[in-house]
């Protein structure tokens, strides 16, 4: 069960709300379609209810508001657009990642592949799936959690008529099994046939408020109407011609003039008489078919004494309120000209609405919304997306989803053998320097440079393929969220800085021999202090692109700690006679109620020298004023851990 109650949208600049004062409920086991021109605020009432966007009023998900849902991913599936995804990331790909953000297993992505058959294209990438394709994958990451209720955004559009058959096949056989479907369409009659044999309803809204909540049959009945097409350049004659004969006839013809002057809609008529009549006046006719019309929710101006011009509709191809020509005191008025409204005054016959009374799903001490009285629709407020349910593996995939990292890692290790063997030619290069091949003319080594880029990537394409926040456009500040980002980020360079120096000493190797490897004294330093350069790089890379939002400013960040921040840390005055932190492992030993091994003692005072190094000062200046800017940056937003 749906519930939608008193949606109105926010003010902009003294606009009029694209959604104003909007009620209407989804039951389970029924395909509802929220029926509405482009333009009639149909899009602004579904992110309204997915609280997308800010407002006033309330929707109840079963009962209970969509952010007090633990696992919204298990409650609504929802469909917006195209798929959010990155173009090379595979379709399988793509929802297995969004298995570990929903916290189901991974092979239930194998399962709704089959459904909804993607089976054999799995390895596809996103970039190179048609419409129909695209559509189907969306479908199938609304459907990753189980979801009970389905809100979809014009599912069909752009669809030919077999794929629209089979997603309206699909959402009628969640429905079928008790699942509550919405979805938005300016078709009216799509929105007829898309029910089919299960039960359904169709919620018209115009300018972002109701005008009928009606079920499939009398909105059938009502809102669409066979007619007789017809297109001629006489069509003004042919009108006049057809209004008089069937005035003459004493039956009830009506006959509208569409907005192209060439051509007519005759209700109450067929394509024989319509064609012997213009045959009688030699006028040429070049289209004549059956269709069926669409009525519109809107009232239209009549001309008097001669045929009805519509001047709104729904697709402006329907007959006015009144009865144009033919209609006499035994003809009947057009069924379905007036708006079917449904509210506290007027009850639907055809079925429970949005009226008076209690509302099984409402939470208790929920105000009723009433726009004209003192008593308002709660405040909705803008809520940032939540984070994956299993983060770790959820940034794994992601990260290892693309082949963008195993790229950058494989430019990575070919620049660093390169890099060695020619700094190993003159002799005069260090050995560390050369297996890290870091010559002194580049600021950083292309290890170093490369993991700054695999973290800057980390949040960087968060924001630039929301596949987190459908429609947001934002990333989720979840501390469990920047916590597997950190370590699975350190994690990656850590193996970079391990494979850059076996592959530099397996080079140098091959070229000049075996001698010249050595294992230095300071080893275990020397492996501190590379493999803080990394992970210290990575993490600056992640923070400064979490902070800007964009991936260059994480690159930036990363190459600002030895431009800007080394020199600056060098030039800070040093004081004549510096104290020395001598014997301060063995004092925090003391310090520390669990006492660790005295061989830690190295690692500490090794960690302590990395610190000490400008670099490592630059870098943890840097990481430091990054971290505060991200918690900032997360407080201001209102992010509740």
């Amino acid at each position: 069960m749906l519930q939608a109650i008193g949606l109105t949208s926010a003010r902009h600049r003294g606009l009029q709300p694209a959604v104003d004062d909007l009620t209407f409920e989804a039951g389970p086991g029924c395909v509802t379609a929220l029926l509405g021109a482009p333009g009639s605020g149909k899009t602004a009432a579904l992110r309204l209810m997915l609280e997308l966007d800010p407002g006033r009023g309330i929707t109840y998900f079963r009962g209970r508001a969509l952010h007090r849902v633990a696992q919204p991913a298990r409650e609504v599936g929802v469909v917006l657009g195209d798929v959010p995804g990155h173009p090379v990331r595979t379709a399988r790909g793509q929802l297995r990642m969004l298995c570990a953000a929903a916290g189901v297993p991974a092979s239930r992505a194998d399962e709704l592949l089959d459904t909804v058959g993607l089976a054999g294209l799995g390895d596809q990438r996103i970039a190179s799936l048609s419409p129909g394709m695209d559509r189907r994958l969306a479908l199938a990451s609304a459907l990753l959690g189980d979801p009970h209720t389905l809100i979809l955004d014009e599912p069909a559009e752009g669809l030919d008529a077999r794929e629209a058959d089979w997603m309206h096949g699909v959402l009628r056989s969640h429905a079928a099994r008790g699942g509550t479907v919405l979805y938005t369409t300016s078709d009216a009659k799509e929105a007829a046939r898309a029910a089919g044999r299960v039960a359904g309803r169709v919620v018209s809204i115009d300018g972002g408020r109701l005008v009928a909540d009606q079920d499939v049959v009398e909105f059938a009945r009502t809102r669409l109407r066979p007619r007789v097409a017809v297109r001629s350049p006489h069509a003004a004659r042919l009108a006049a011609v057809v209004s008089r004969e069937a005035r003459a006839a004493r039956r009830s013809v009506e006959v509208v003039t569409e907005a192209s002057s060439s051509r007519l809609s005759v209700y109450g008529s067929s394509c024989a008489e319509i064609g012997d009549t213009a045959f009688r006046h030699g006028l040429p006719v070049h289209q004549l078919a059956d269709e069926v019309g669409d009525t519109g929710p809107v009232v239209s101006h009549v001309v008097p004494g001669g045929p009805a011009r519509r001047e709104n509709g729904a697709d402006g191809t329907g007959p006015s309120e009144a009865a144009a020509a033919g209609t006499g005191p035994d003809g009947p008025d057009p069924v379905g000209s007036r708006p079917v409204r449904s509210g506290p005054d007027e009850a639907d016959p055809d079925g429970p609405g949005p009226g008076p009374g209690p509302d099984p799903g409402r939470a208790e001490g929920s105000p009723t919304p009433n726009a004209a009285g003192p008593d308002l629709p709660p405040p909705i407020r803008r809520r940032p997306a939540r984070g994956p349910l299993r983060p770790v593996r959820y940034e794994l995939r992601r990260l290892f989803g693309v082949r963008t990292t195993a790229l950058i890692m494989a430019v990575a290790l070919v620049a660093s053998a390169g890099i060695s063997v020619l700094l190993a030619r003159d002799g005069r290069t260090p050995l560390p320097n050369v297996l890290a091949a870091w010559p002194s003319l580049l600021p950083l080594p292309p290890a170093a440079i490369c993991a700054g880029l695999l973290g800057a990537l980390s949040f960087g394409d968060e924001f630039r393929y929301p596949a987190l926040a459908t429609g947001r456009g934002t990333v989720p500040r979840r501390l469990r969220l920047l916590l597997a980002k950190l370590v699975v980020s350190a994690g990656v360079a850590l193996l970079l800085a391990l494979l850059v120096v076996v592959t530099s000493a397996a080079s140098l190797r091959l070229v000049y021999g075996g001698d010249l490897i050595r294992i230095p004294p300071n080893v275990m330093s020397l492996g501190v202090s590379w493999s803080g350069l990394t992970v210290g790089c990575a993490w600056a890379g992640l923070l400064a692109a979490g902070v800007f939002r964009v991936t260059a400013a994480g690159v930036a960040a990363v190459l600002a700690v030895p431009v800007l921040m080394v020199p600056l840390v060098q030039r800070m005055p040093k004081a004549p006679t510096a104290r020395s932190m001598t014997g301060l492992p063995g004092r925090l030993r003391e310090l520390a109620w669990p006492h660790w091994p005295h061989e830690t003692d190295r690692w500490v005072l090794a960690a302590m020298r990395v610190v000490a190094h400008p670099v490592g000062t630059a870098l943890t200046l840097s990481l430091s004023v990054l971290i505060c800017a991200y918690l900032f940056t997360s407080v201001r937003g209102r992010v509740r851990w």
